[in-house]
C-alpha cells in the first residue's frame, strides 16, 4: 500500500528521511475508498481490527468486513438524508461500530466530528450550533442519551440522533437495524475534492469557547509518518493506542496510518482505566506495537510485570505530556524497550518525533516532520540555541503542510 503515496518507503537516516520522503498525492484522495476499500481489494482477509472490551468480548475484523460494514453505514446513512458536506457528529467511545462511520461518512463525502462521552447539555447545543450539525450517532448509554436528549430542542440543525445500543431512546434510529436492512451501497457519482472538509474537531482554546478545527480529504495521507515511521508499523504488527475515539489522538493511532502501514489494529474498549488490564491485552493477545502518553507508562512501571509476557511488544511511543527520564530508564530497564516521543496538535499531524533511526534523549521530543518547516523561537522573536526554551513555531510561507 505505502508504494501507491510513497516514492521510497525506507530510510536509514535522519538526512535520507528529510531528503527523500515525499507523499504522492492523488486527485480527489478518498482514505475510504483508496485504502479500506483497496486492502479489501488485494488483501480481503487481512486483519484489520481486533476488538476486545473489558467484558471478554472478541471481534475480528479484516478489511472485507471493514468495507462491507462501512458501505452498509453509508447506505443506512443516506437513507436519513446524509450526503456531501453534511456534519455528522459521533459520541462512540471506543465501540467498533465508530470505524464502520467514520470511513462511511467518508465514502460520502460528509464531514465527520468525534465527540468525547463527557458532553454535557450546554456542549452538545454549542457544538450542534457551531457546526451546524445535522446528526448524532452516540453510544446508548444513559448518561449520554440524557445529554443528548436535552440538547435537542435547543440544536435546530439537528435532524437526526441514532444509537447503537444498548439504549434505543424514544425518537431515536436504531443503527443495527438500520445497517441490516440498508440497501446496496451505490458510491455516489461525485464524493469530495482534496480541499472538501472531512474531519472537524472541537478543540480547547486558552479562553472562550472550543474552537473547530477542520481537516480536509489529504488529512490522512499526512499520517503515513505517524504509522509506518513514528510507530514503525508493518503488515505484522497488531497496534494498541489507548486513545478513546472522541479525541484527535484516536485517528492518529487507531486509524489513518495503521491502516497505510497494513497494521492490525487493536481496540480495548473499557469504562475504567487500570494498569494491570492493559499489561493482560498484550499478554493475551500478543500486541507488538503501544502508544500511550507517559502518564500511563508511570502507571505501568508500578505493577508487577513479571506476572505477564509482554515479550511480543517491540516498540512504545509517547505522547501527550512531558515524559520524565525515570519513567523512561525504568520502562527500559523492564522491558528494553526505548520510549520514542512525539508531538503534534489537533490541528496539525506528527510535527516533531523520535524515528527507528534516531538514538533517543529522554524528555526530547525528537526531530521535524520532513512535511513541516519547523522552528523554536524564544520570547524576543530569535531561533532559540541549544537549551533555551521556546514556542514551537510551524512556518507556512512555502504552501500549507500536508495534512496541517
Amino acid at each position: 500500500m505505502l508504494e501507491r503515496f510513497l516514492d521510497k518507503t525506507s530510510f536509514s537516516s535522519q538526512e535520507d528521511f528529510m531528503k527523500n520522503f515525499k507523499v504522492k498525492v492523488p486527485d480527489c484522495f478518498n482514505f475510504g475508498y483508496d485504502v479500506v476499500d483497496e486492502w479489501a481489494r488485494i488483501a480481503p482477509e487481512k486483519k484489520a481490527l481486533l476488538w476486545t472490551n473489558d467484558q471478554g468480548k472478541r471481534i475480528d475484523f479484516t478489511f472485507a468486513d471493514i468495507k462491507r460494514e462501512s458501505d452498509k453505514t453509508a447506505s443506512y446513512f443516506q437513507s436519513l438524508g446524509i450526503g456531501h458536506g453534511d456534519m455528522v457528529m459521533l459520541i462512540l467511545k471506543r465501540r467498533y461500530e465508530f470505524w464502520f462511520s467514520i470511513i462511511a461518512l467518508h465514502k460520502l463525502g460528509a464531514v465527520c466530528i468525534p465527540a468525547t462521552h463527557l458532553l454535557t447539555e450546554k456542549d452538545i447545543v454549542y457544538r450542534c450550533n457551531a457546526a451546524d450539525i445535522k446528526m448524532i450517532v452516540s453510544c446508548g448509554d444513559g448518561i449520554v442519551v440524557e445529554h443528548i436528549n436535552r440538547a435537542r430542542p435547543s440544536s435546530p440543525s439537528l435532524q437526526r440522533c441514532v444509537s447503537i445500543g444498548p439504549i434505543i431512546p424514544e425518537g431515536w434510529d436504531d443503527f443495527h437495524k438500520g445497517i441490516e436492512s440498508a440497501a446496496p451501497f451505490v458510491r455516489p457519482e461525485s464524493v469530495n475534492t482534496n480541499d472538501d472538509i472531512s474531519l472537524l474537531y472541537f478543540t480547547s482554546g486558552t479562553t472562550g469557547e472550543p474552537k473547530m478545527v477542520a481537516h480536509d480529504f489529504t488529512y490522512p495521507l499526512g499520517h503515513i509518518i505517524t504509522g509506518s515511521f513514528w510507530h514503525n508499523l508493518h503488515e505484522d504488527s497488531l497496534h494498541l493506542t489507548l486513545a478513546d475515539t472522541g479525541w484527535g489522538k484516536a485517528v492518529w493511532g487507531k486509524l489513518y496510518g495503521q491502516w497505510f502501514a497494513g497494521a492490525n489494529v487493536f481496540v480495548y474498549d473499557f469504562e475504567k482505566f487500570k494498569p494491570a488490564d492493559v499489561l493482560e491485552m498484550i499478554h493475551n493477545f500478543h500486541i507488538t506495537s503501544f502508544c500511550a502518553p507517559p502518564t500511563v507508562f508511570r502507571f505501568l512501571i508500578r505493577e508487577d510485570l513479571t506476572k505477564y509476557d509482554i515479550s511480543s511488544l517491540k516498540y512504545c511511543t509517547i505522547a501527550g505530556e512531558a515524559l520524565n527520564p525515570k519513567v523512561y530508564e525504568e520502562w527500559l530497564r523492564l522491558t528494553g524497550i526505548k520510549l520514542m516521543e512525539g508531538f503534534g496538535q489537533t490541528e496539525t499531524t506528527l510535527t516533531i518525533a523520535t524515528y527507528p533511526w534516531v538514538e533517543p534523549k529522554p524528555g526530547s521530543m525528537g526531530i521535524r516532520n520532513p512535511q513541516y518547516d519547523i522552528d523554536l523561537l524564544t520570547a524576543d522573536g530569535r531561533s532559540a540555541e541549544d537549551g533555551e526554551q521556546g514556542q514551537i513555531v510551524i512556518r507556512t510561507d512555502h504552501g500549507k503542510p500536508l495534512g496541517l
